[in-house]
């Protein structure tokens, strides 16, 4: 489970808040990850802004979400056996430079001035297809370039580089597309590749790959133990239902153009808010691991989750919706470091490729699906009304969980299988 370069100094995750940075691959590992998400950051804000400015019509944006998540659930077998497979590393630096490759494309439409939206969607799914490999490879591959101690402090930085990414990307999404579309699409082609090549210069880890005959139940075999792990399914859905109606980010060029009234730059506060709250969250975690009543406290989150949705969804102040949005992304911040540090400390090595081939399935579901399920409640019955309810539906499905999945309201800890 560890890198062929040295983990010197390690000292116990709990004392040590950089114990997995001590790993030579990690720290690459970490890098390119960054690059991904900030580049995907600066792409979103920039198709988002650039679909409205086109259509002015919300349903679009939905669709933007649809067509990024249906590649992930159409190749889920597929994703995560390939992950199981072959190098996780390689899948993670072909993804990015066929990601790189797509953005680069979508520079081009905008530089040739297309006046519709509908050739920009064949791209999205290509970008969705590289994103739909790349996120069980990167995923599963955390536990193999760090000993097994520093794999909750390794989730939680990889939390950090998302948030940290979903803080700047936006912002420099929005400030770029005020300079030129063109100009802001070439910089995330850049850091894609750059992403690419970081990804391919990550020591060659070890990993328990899968040496048995394809066949069906092989490819099921994420899905059938997701089923078994009660704990792991309670988590997963979780997230999925309470983010599939508490999703706002599709709706964010709306309140930004036409609610708040705050332009391009504000759109990209707007979509860094969640980020500032859940990385002060992070880094408060990677020094103060969650011990006890993690089942409880993930609940308790994902209703505050909701609770944050609402508010956000009612307000017309910018201060209001800002800092609703802030504490948002705390809260959702604690339900994603639990949910992860479960799926990744409980699940087998050969199996892990699969099951975050399912997680990441769950977790499209949950944010493009929930960009659909905004966009379209929008279009019949209003973007405020769309958000306001979503969010109290994700209060629901919190205290609903907590009946349907017992044991994982009784979690303790999160140390994972012995």
């Amino acid at each position: 489970m560890t890198d062929s370069a040295p983990f010197e100094g390690a000292s116990p995750a709990g004392e040590d808040r950089y114990i997995a940075f001590r790993s030579a691959a990690y720290r690459r590992y970490w890098g390119s990850r960054f690059a991904n998400t900030f580049a995907a950051q600066i792409v979103s804000v920039a198709i988002g802004w650039q679909i409205y400015d086109i259509s002015r019509n919300p349903f679009h944006l939905g669709l933007v979400g649809l067509t990024q998540f249906l590649p992930s659930l159409i190749l889920v077998l597929v994703t995560g056996a390939v992950a199981d497979r072959f190098g996780r590393r390689l899948i993670m630096a072909l993804s990015d430079g066929m990601e790189a490759l797509c953005t680069a494309w979508l520079l081009y439409l905008t530089f040739i001035g297309t006046e519709t939206v509908w050739p920009y969607f064949p791209l999205l799914a290509a970008f969705g297809i590289a994103r739909a490999f790349h996120g069980p490879a990167s995923s599963a591959l955390v536990t193999n370039v760090v000993p097994k101690e520093a794999v909750a402090n390794a989730i939680a930085w990889n939390s950090s580089a998302w948030q940290i990414s979903t803080i700047l990307g936006p912002v420099a999404g929005g400030l770029l597309y005020g300079v030129s579309p063109v100009f802001a699409y070439g910089i995330a082609a850049v850091i894609l590749a750059i992403a690419a090549v970081t990804a391919a210069m990550i020591p060659r880890p070890a990993q328990q790959q899968v040496r048995d005959k394809v066949s069906m139940q092989t490819l099921l075999a994420g899905f059938a133990y997701i089923w078994r792990e009660k704990v792991v399914l309670g988590a997963i859905s979780l997230d999925l239902f309470a983010v599939l109606l508490g999703g706002a980010v599709a709706l964010m060029p709306v309140y930004a153009r036409d609610i708040l009234e705050l332009g391009p730059w504000g759109l990209g506060m707007l979509r860094a808010a969640p980020g500032i709250g859940a990385v002060i969250m992070a880094l408060w975690l990677t020094g103060k691991p969650i011990e006890n009543h993690a089942g409880y406290i993930m609940l308790a989150c994902v209703a505050l989750f909701g609770l944050f949705t609402a508010v956000f969804g009612a307000s017309t102040l910018a201060w209001l919706s800002i800092l609703a949005l802030a504490l948002l992304g705390a809260a959702d911040m604690v339900s994603v470091y639990i949910r992860e540090t479960l799926i990744q400390l409980w699940t087998p090595d050969d199996l892990r490729g699969r099951v975050n081939a399912v997680n990441m399935v769950f977790v499209g579901a949950s944010n493009e699906l929930g960009e659909f399920r905004a966009g379209t409640m929008a279009a019949f019955i209003g973007t405020v009304p769309a958000v306001v309810l979503g969010g109290v539906g994700a209060i629901g499905v919190a205290a609903l969980w907590v009946t349907l999945f017992p044991q994982l309201a009784r979690t303790r800890n999160l140390r994972g299988r012995e």
